[in-house]
């Protein structure tokens, strides 16, 4: 019997913390795979919308979920973050405008205005204008799969562990191209590192 409210069985209490009992539980009632959406979707449509435009995003974001709805019998419980596996997704779809994105990367390079975080009422000084410049120039000249690695990792807060998982590598795979689109980004930088990625040894 289903909860009419909740879309839920009845009495049966879902963990709010654990993606994989979410999606375990929507395979009999699909209805509660809209809670997936609700807590990842928005947080995810920055993420695509920094790197594709706000154009692009909405499309992309759906096209994740739709695609993750379709799998998601086939998602591994053993992982209780849909993070990695929903980023993952998107991944792949981005890699479809990879044009489009290295164009939104050297127009921020002209003006090192990012329209995105930068309100039209808001003016940056000289400094930041330079660095947004600067790193926009960096990520337009890395290499796809390079520039993937870096930007899970600093714009989407993920660890090794979950890039690997996201892009179905192996963790010393992450760990290599990690460390050289963060070299190729300081150099073009003049030695400094805008990102929040974590330092770790490439070995080991």
């Amino acid at each position: 019997m289903i909860d009419e409210v909740t879309g839920r069985p009845a009495g049966s209490e879902l963990d709010p913390e654990l993606d994989s009992e979410l999606i375990r539980r929507s395979e009999q009632v699909p209805e509660l795979f809209a809670d997936l959406f609700d807590r990842h979707a928005a947080a995810l449509r920055r993420y695509v919308a920094r790197r594709l435009g706000d154009s692009l995003a909405d499309d992309v974001v759906s096209d994740t979920f739709l695609t993750a709805f379709r799998r998601r019998r086939h998602y591994d419980a053993a992982h209780p973050d849909a993070r990695p596996w929903l980023y993952g997704i998107a991944a792949r779809l981005i890699l479809r405008h990879r044009r489009v994105e290295v164009r939104l990367y050297r127009a921020l390079a002209r003006t090192g205005v990012d329209e995105l975080t930068e309100p039209y009422a808001d003016r940056v000084d000289d400094r930041v204008a330079a660095e947004q410049a600067g790193l926009a120039a960096a990520l337009a000249a890395l290499p796809a799969a390079d520039r993937e690695v870096l930007l899970l990792v600093a714009w989407a807060d993920m660890s090794y562990d979950d890039v690997a998982r996201a892009l179905d590598i192996p963790i010393g795979t992450v760990r290599s191209r990690l460390h050289r689109a963060r070299a190729r980004t300081r150099r073009a930088l003049g030695g400094s590192d805008p990102t929040t990625a974590r330092e770790e040894p490439i070995d080991g």
